[in-house]
């Protein structure tokens, strides 16, 4: 199978994941299934794991990765949130590992209609789980111009929050909001140039704001912080890559709480970074930061 996305830090993610050979896993993100895999690999005859994503096409691509595998792999659409369910698709109360991969998929940056890349025309859609009806473009085209600012600056850390969401607001009074490149453009022409960050397009923390708005990506990765001790086995593995400084963040904050609660040890005191030559081979992996914590009482 052609690889269309290439998975980050997969060596250091698996090896600080598997504690237990013939465990059972889950990857709550599996995306294309790079990490799966690679879990997979590594586990014995008798160790399983469960798949989880909200984009159900880009489960369907998981399925074949991994039918090697077989009744080893196990797949769910749904989101890694939902830590119960999951448990009860494998028929336990707690599992060995837990790994998240919280980035956006390659394969959906990639796909035309999608709306998460201003590189190419598309409606503003942002969508992962494809049967939410919340789109970018209803945020866009409904939200006032306080909410516009306020996802903006709180979502995307974009010091010109109050300046896009007001040139939104006007511009829609024009014309509707509908394109990934229309909205591309107009913060393009929004922020001063001479502002403009060195390594990044201006409208990249916008859109970024919006996806997480749009998927609930932060209400979603607080909600599964809170459950996820109660789903890990003692001894059990809690592996996250993040992405962005919001997201390691909130999983910094948590798995400090939580040592400190004695219900978690850290494994990673600082985040681990990937080196050089993977960012060389995958640019993706620059702004990765991959934290992990063991459960107490194994």
């Amino acid at each position: 199978m052609k690889e269309i996305h290439r998975a980050v830090l997969v060596d250091e993610a698996v090896r600080r994941l598997i504690g237990r050979a013939d465990g059972i896993y889950i990857d709550g993100t599996v995306g294309a299934g790079g990490h799966a895999e690679a879990i997979l690999k590594n586990l014995g005859e008798n160790g399983r794991l469960l798949g989880i994503d909200r984009d159900a096409e880009i489960l369907n691509l998981a399925r074949k990765r991994l039918e090697p595998f077989r009744e080893r792999a196990l797949f769910h659409h749904g989101s890694y949130e939902d830590l119960g369910q999951a448990c009860d698709l494998l028929g336990t109360r707690q599992v060995d590992g837990i790994l998240l991969d919280l980035g956006i998929s390659s394969f959906q940056v990639d796909s035309a209609g999608r709306g998460f890349s201003f590189a190419k025309e598309a409606d503003l859609d942002m969508r992962m789980d494809r049967s939410d009806w919340v789109t970018a473009g209803e945020i866009v085209q409904k939200s006032s111009e306080r909410e516009l600012e306020k996802i903006l600056r709180e979502l995307g850390e974009e010091p010109f929050a109050r300046k896009i969401a007001g040139a939104i607001v006007e511009e829609r009074r024009l014309r509707p909001m509908e394109t990934t490149t229309a909205l591309a453009a107009l913060v393009a022409r929004t922020v001063p140039r001479r502002a403009w960050p060195r390594r990044i397009h201006p409208a990249t923390r916008t859109f970024q704001a919006l996806r997480i708005a749009v998927n609930r990506e932060l209400d979603r990765l607080t909600a599964f912080l809170e459950k996820v001790p109660a789903h890990l086995a003692p001894g059990g593995r809690l592996v996250i890559l993040s992405y962005h400084s919001l997201e390691d963040r909130i999983v910094k904050q948590s798995f400090v709480r939580r040592e400190r609660e004695g219900i978690f040890k850290r494994l990673t005191k600082k985040p681990i970074r990937a080196g050089e030559a993977e960012i060389a081979e995958n640019p993706r992996a620059r702004s990765v930061r991959m934290r992990a914590v063991e459960k107490m009482g194994g």
